[in-house]
């Protein structure tokens, strides 16, 4: 027996209504939602943590964890440095797709979708509202470059955070948010003997979505 059949789980067999389901993928993700966050195992966890992968033009994939910070009906946005990898991406191939995964719930969200800068009085309020080290930490870091030295990282962050001092810290212009904007929702629940409930919600040149369910 390998390691991964000891790790092998069933999962709850409770399904996907479609037609109990949202019209709307927005008010559907909107309930999945905070169900994440009210059943959510600790605070250890961040329900709002999602698999961001984007490509380069080579066609080449790169995923990473990032945190949804706000959604809405225009989109899910996220911030970063637009400097990094993932904003070179963005910006030479702005289609890109979250994955949410509450194992907890045995559920997954995937959205596909087109990216763009939010603007910056959106970039400027959430910034501020972050911890001062962290606005701190993002005037410094050169995201996804070669670290020779992080004592040296550490004394950049010392000495910017002496200069401004009591002041209000000015949000860099190598930093800010994206919002991914969606045309295609896939909700996926488990279901007994890998039979998993699929329901995936397309928009129509109209704006409009419909939904059906996809093979497991």
């Amino acid at each position: 027996m390998s390691i991964y059949d000891k790790i092998r789980r069933e999962y709850e067999d409770q399904g996907l209504d479609l037609n109990t389901m949202a019209a709307c993928p927005f008010a559907e993700f909107e309930t999945w939602f905070n169900q994440a966050v009210v059943r959510s195992p600790g605070d250890w966890l961040e329900p709002n943590a999602m698999t961001l992968s984007t490509s380069d033009l080579r066609g080449r994939v790169t995923s990473r964890i990032v945190l949804l910070k706000q959604h809405d009906a225009d989109g899910f946005k996220f911030f970063t440095n637009y400097n990094s990898e993932k904003a070179v991406q963005l910006r030479d191939n702005p289609h890109a797709s979250l994955l949410f995964h509450w194992a907890y719930l045995g559920r997954q969200v995937r959205i596909d979708g087109t990216v763009t800068k939010v603007p910056r009085e959106i970039s400027e309020e959430y910034f501020h509202s972050r911890p001062r080290g962290a606005q701190f930490g993002a005037i410094v870091s050169r995201q996804s470059e070669v670290l020779e030295d992080r004592e040296k990282l550490r004394e950049e962050v010392d000495e910017i955070s002496q200069k401004l001092a009591d002041t209000t810290i000015p949000l860099p212009d190598h930093w800010g948010g994206y919002r991914l904007k969606p045309d295609r929702f896939e909700f996926w629940q488990g279901r007994f003997n890998r039979l998993h409930d699929r329901v995936q919600y397309i928009i129509g040149a109209d704006g409009g979505w419909s939904r059906r369910y996809l093979h497991p």
